[in-house]
């Protein structure tokens, strides 16, 4: 899905399930984000006017939160982890494989919008390290070729 994809009829049905009450707005936002990979910034004025808020309140919530992006993310996000354990064991070395293999940096997302690389302080999976998240699963012990087979593996799952 590029950022142009916005289906406007599955953002309003989403801002009608929610508009009822005021406190909605962070349920809502997560199911945007969820419905759509980012909360698209030309939703923020019409989320406000269905929650009777001020857009500014709603952008503030949204930068606020690690959790929210304004920016269309891949198909996977991949989080790789920096803490003690993982830098110890190795992440460092993970990091740059994978910067190689996908062609981005930190904070990047792939032209085909299928992989987007974020690195975290910690994945709280310490006896796991060198650790990685790909969307919501945990990838541990890493290695280059364990790292290279998963990544081979997703981007095989392209749509």
């Amino acid at each position: 899905m590029t950022p142009k994809d916005i289906d406007s009829e599955r953002l309003s049905a989403i801002i009608d399930k929610h508009k009822a009450e005021r406190w909605s707005l962070i349920p809502l936002l997560q199911e945007i984000q969820e419905a759509f990979g980012y909360i698209p910034p030309e939703s923020i004025e019409t989320i406000a006017y269905a929650l009777n808020i001020f857009p500014v309140e709603i952008q503030g919530v949204i930068t606020f939160y690690a959790g929210f992006s304004l920016l269309p993310k891949g198909k996977y996000v991949l989080k790789v982890c920096r803490g003690t354990a993982c830098h110890v064991k190795g992440g460092r070395s993970i990091l740059r494989l994978i910067k190689s293999e996908l062609g981005l940096e930190e904070g990047e997302t792939g032209e085909d919008y299928q992989f987007t690389l974020e690195t975290t302080a910690c994945l709280g999976a310490c006896a796991l390290a060198p650790t990685m998240m790909i969307n919501r699963s945990y990838f541990g012990k890493l290695s280059p070729p364990k790292v290279t087979a998963i990544l081979a593996h997703h981007s095989k799952e392209k749509e």
